[in-house]
């Protein structure tokens, strides 16, 4: 089983830094703070969470040498995630990893498409990318032409997940650069993971959310 890069002792230190931002504090938008309260923080303790943990484990031993390390309460969110998107399409960009099993479960009658390579994806003209995860932050190019790919077929109820946002100062770049995208409209920077929203009915901005 792969492992992230970023060494565990870091997260404590992130943590400090960002108290000031826990659960919403300071935060005026409605529609943030009920976004970071009811989905980010949400502590329900959903029935799938144990069935998904005996698949992890189970698919684990059959395939560790290709699966990568991921957080559980980074999978965790990323169920949640979808759960509140009710995506049509979901697009898992990037190394085979535990986390399709949560984005899959979050929303059973979704489609998924699994993206390795740019190639991999194959849209109709007028098809839409409802939900986009990408989790290579060890390769911010694949990182950049995934989320371009993407957001061409994004629509206004679109939510895009990025991984690793703070870890090297590569993928810090790359976050600023997609969050400031025309396209895009609301963000939330988790450090882990950043979040976009693509409603441009709602003003710009970027929130910073202790997780």
């Amino acid at each position: 089983m792969k492992q992230h890069l970023l060494p565990y002792w870091v997260h404590p230190f992130v943590w400090l830094r960002r108290i000031p931002h826990r659960r919403g504090y300071g935060v005026h938008s409605p529609f943030a703070y009920n976004f970071i309260t009811r989905v980010i923080y949400e502590k329900t303790p959903y029935y799938k969470y144990a069935d998904l943990r005996v698949q992890e484990k189970t698919r684990m031993g059959q395939e560790r040498a290709d699966w990568l390390y991921e957080p559980l309460k980074v999978k965790r969110l990323l169920f949640r995630l979808v759960n509140y998107a009710r995506p049509r399409t979901i697009v898992d960009a990037g190394h085979l990893s535990a986390s399709s099993l949560y984005l899959k479960a979050g929303c059973l009658k979704a489609g998924y498409i699994g993206m390795r390579e740019p190639g991999d994806l194959c849209l109709d003209a007028g098809s839409s990318v409802d939900f986009l995860y990408i989790h290579d932050y060890q390769d911010p190019v694949f990182s950049l032409v995934a989320f371009e790919l993407c957001a061409s077929h994004a629509c206004e109820t679109s939510v895009f997940v990025v991984e690793g946002i703070g870890y090297t100062p590569r993928m810090r770049q790359l976050w600023q650069r997609i969050r400031q995208d025309e396209r895009v409209g609301i963000t939330f920077d988790l450090y882990d993971l950043g979040i976009l929203f693509f409603n441009k009915a709602m003003n710009k901005q970027d929130y910073i959310v202790c997780f």
